[in-house]
């Protein structure tokens, strides 16, 4: 269950986005299974470029999926959505703070705001799903855990941030295949950045995760950790930006695009 919502793995994007935007409010993890999930950036435009440059210097955390012009609030990715309202939880940032959570955020939108769609790791999960790959937080009922490290990103201007990750785990046997699924997509994080134990990202307990809840471990299982979006709204925090709006980690923008496999016919996965 998430946020008393369970996943809805069949549903198509358009009817989650209507669900969402009529107020419904769920984690998205395990939505819409074969949909390219996304996250939302929108700052002020003068700020704009130096945050795409941030982006682009980053791209295993930060995969830029689509760009919105200054005060613009559709994308090419989601037909008839609208990003200020189809979102399950937004957060409104002043200064680098985070000061309101919202379900919508229509009246703040401005026409000087640029909007970044980055990819999401909740994309790769059906996939690895399908190759017999377990997802322990689904089982357990929530979204994947997210974690600060200690390694830090290229800059870019005034954005400046440590790589954020996200941890599953996955059975020791079945790591190289995830590792190998998850390569094939790089609009969605890409393969892991670190397996096994926590100390070499500079995380200190797993039971303490900076954002969302712990993950059981099950014996025979490692620990492994991919690149988070939400490393971008960590940057936008370290810039003090006056007026941000961001999802929630872990609430996306489920998008019409399919999910792929970029990788020859004939590789093994």
């Amino acid at each position: 269950m998430f946020d008393g919502q369970r996943p809805e793995p069949r549903i198509l994007p358009a009817e989650a986005r209507v669900g969402f935007r009529e107020g419904l409010v769920a984690s998205t993890a395990g939505w819409a299974r074969g949909f390219v999930q996304a996250g939302l950036i929108s700052v002020p435009g003068r700020y704009a470029v130096a945050l795409r440059r941030f982006a682009v210097r980053n791209q295993r955390a930060c995969p830029l999926l689509d760009v919105v012009g200054p005060g613009r609030f559709t994308s090419v990715l989601a037909e008839g959505a609208d990003l200020r309202r189809d979102l399950p939880a937004y957060l409104v940032w002043r200064n680098g703070s985070v000061v309101d959570r919202r379900s919508e955020v229509a009246g703040l939108w401005s026409g000087d705001l640029v909007t970044f769609l980055v990819g999401c790791a909740f994309t790769f999960e059906s996939a690895l799903a399908e190759r017999g790959v377990p997802m322990r937080h689904w089982e357990q009922g929530r979204p994947a855990p997210i974690y600060r490290t200690a390694r830090p990103c290229l800059s870019a201007g005034r954005f400046r941030s440590r790589l954020l990750v996200s941890m599953r785990p996955v059975p020791s046997h079945l790591v190289a295949r995830a590792a190998m699924v998850t390569e094939a997509m790089p609009y969605a994080q890409g393969a892991p950045v670190h397996v096994g134990a926590p100390g070499g990202l500079g995380i200190r307990r797993l039971d303490r995760p900076d954002f969302g809840e712990p993950v059981e471990i099950a014996p025979g299982d490692e620990p492994v950790f991919w690149a988070c979006g939400v490393t971008l709204q960590e940057a936008v925090s370290q810039a003090r930006v006056p007026l941000a709006i961001t999802h929630a980690p872990g609430y996306m923008l489920i998008t019409d695009r399919r999910a792929r496999l970029r990788v020859p016919a004939s590789t093994p996965l």
